[in-house]
C-alpha cells in the first residue's frame, strides 16, 4: 500500500484504529532512529519544532500545565 492510499484510508478508519497505526508508527520510527541520516534527523527535529511552537503561538509562554501548579501529582493510599 502506498503512502497516499494510507494517508486517503485514515478518515474511514475508526479512532482506535487510528490511535493503533500511530502507535506503531511512532515505535517504527524510535526504533529506526539511530539509522537515519543527518538529513532525516534535522527534518525530524524541524518537525517536532514546528509541533512544539504551535504550543507557544497564542502568548508566547508555555502555560499549559500551570492549572496544576501546587497539586501532588500522586497520592500514596495509606496502608497502615
Amino acid at each position: 500500500m502506498e503512502t497516499q492510499a494510507i494517508l486517503q484510508s485514515l478518515p474511514h478508519l475508526s479512532i482506535n484504529e487510528r490511535l493503533q497505526i500511530a502507535e506503531l508508527a511512532l515505535q517504527l520510527v524510535s526504533q529506526q532512529r539511530e539509522f537515519l541520516t543527518k538529513e532525516q534527523q534535522k527534518h525530524q527535529l524541524a518537525l517536532a519544532a514546528i509541533t512544539a511552537s504551535e504550543d507557544y503561538a497564542s502568548d508566547g509562554e508555555l502555560i499549559v500545565f500551570s492549572d496544576l501548579d501546587g497539586e501532588d501529582f500522586y497520592e500514596y493510599p495509606d496502608e497502615d
